[in-house]
């Protein structure tokens, strides 16, 4: 496996940098530094909340490319880049699916806020790891703010009990199940494979000169714009099978032990 050409490294979030308990490794940071060194850009793509993203990698937010909402929203080095908001009309189509559905709890995504209604206390403690700024407002339709990706939790499991209900919505908009309990539903053009692909043009990158890492299936089209594509050991199956290369999981350092053969 030749890397060197690589200029840039992209690594999605939840399962893949982060550990199981949500945390980035002082590993990596160091490795990050490196890697700067080198020439060798960052980016961080993540079905996470903008502010999140920047919140866990605080230390090197400056100097890093962030794509966010599955690619609906990214900044790089703090110019925004791409903003790809859902219309109104699908939005609210949504929300009415999921109240005729009901026990699941939708968060409309903005670019920098998110918003729910009729919560939890449960459901709110568990939102504040992956969305650091977020209202509770009486009713989702009404609010004026553009949503950048609609973001659905099931307590349970998200691909049995959600996903069957939006299916049918695949075509209009990209549905994704994006991790055990959550499915994201985003315009057509909002996944990170887009996003990222107008990272690669601004810095004239090719295929060759990336390296991508993943584990959820709102990794799979920036993992196939990669020759370098990673599937963490932990990743959902449809990833492995469209991913070049597998390493170790989230919790073994997988991302970091490839860095350290990059460096």
């Amino acid at each position: 496996m030749d890397l060197s050409h690589i200029k840039m490294v992209v690594s999605d979030m939840d399962g893949t940098l982060l550990n199981s308990d949500h945390e980035v490794s002082n590993r990596f940071f160091t490795l990050f530094e490196q890697l700067n060194t080198k020439g060798i850009q960052f980016v961080a793509a993540s079905g996470r909340q903008y502010n999140s993203i920047v919140d866990k990698l605080d230390p090197i937010k400056d100097r890093i490319t962030i794509i966010a909402e599955n690619g609906a929203f990214a900044m790089d080095k703090g110019e925004e880049i791409v903003s790809t908001p859902l219309s109104t009309e699908v939005r609210n189509t949504v929300f009415s699916i999921l109240e005729a559905v009901g026990d699941n709890y939708p968060v409309l995504c903005g670019r920098y806020t998110a918003y729910i209604s009729n919560s939890s206390p449960k459901f709110e403690r568990l939102l504040r790891e992956y969305y650091t700024a977020f209202n509770v407002i009486e009713d989702l339709k009404s609010s004026t703010e553009e949503a950048m990706k609609i973001a659905v939790y099931h307590f349970m499991d998200s691909e049995k009990y959600i996903y069957p209900a939006v299916k049918h919505l695949e075509g209009q908009m990209k549905v994704k199940v994006s991790s055990e309990n959550w499915v994201d539903l985003s315009s057509l053009n909002a996944h990170k494979g887009y996003a990222l692909k107008k990272v690669m043009e601004r810095r004239h990158l090719k295929a060759h000169e990336i390296m991508v890492f993943g584990d959820y299936n709102n990794d799979l089209e920036m993992l196939q714009l990669s020759d370098f594509s990673f599937a963490m050991a932990n990743a959902h199956p449809n990833v492995k099978k469209v991913a070049r290369y597998e390493t170790a999981s989230n919790n073994e350092y997988g991302v970091e032990s490839i860095l350290e053969q990059l460096v």
